[in-house]
């Protein structure tokens, strides 16, 4: 089952789950490619680098996954795309928090909440990037 299979406001749990998974996943293929592109200089250097990468990555999907149904089941709109907006916001704020650095949350939660409710309005008004369009 995937995540847009689930109902809105509930299942938060399983949502949650699902966006760390791809968080991870997404974690994992960054940090290889970055370790390919950057070689690092011991072994033991690659590893912490890919392991920091997947965990801030698996964390942001988690706190997008909580904080996008918990907005959901608080304000009682449960198809509102605000609710992306808040739990993509969450995460950028984490980002700014994990690197330090006051812009790069505000960036990250300005970029990553206006990404979050751009795909739940796609979502919902059957938007596509690729292929044949819908008649």
């Amino acid at each position: 089952m995937g995540y847009w299979d689930l109902p809105e406001g509930n299942a938060c749990v399983e949502k949650t789950w699902i966006t760390t998974k791809f968080g991870t996943a997404l974690g994992l293929v960054g940090s290889a490619y970055h370790i390919v592109a950057f070689p690092p200089e011991s072994a033991l250097a690659g590893l912490q680098r890919a392991t920091n990468t997947t965990v801030t990555m698996a964390t942001m999907g988690a706190i997008f996954g909580l904080a996008t149904c918990l907005s959901a089941h608080a304000r009682e709109t449960p198809d509102d795309p605000l609710n992306y907006f808040v739990g993509g916001c969450a995460s950028g704020i984490f980002l700014g928090a994990r690197t330090h650095n006051a812009m790069t949350g505000t960036s990250a939660c300005l970029a990553l909440g206006t990404l979050g409710f751009f795909s739940k309005v796609a979502k919902m008004e059957g938007w596509r990037i690729t292929g044949p369009p819908k008649l």
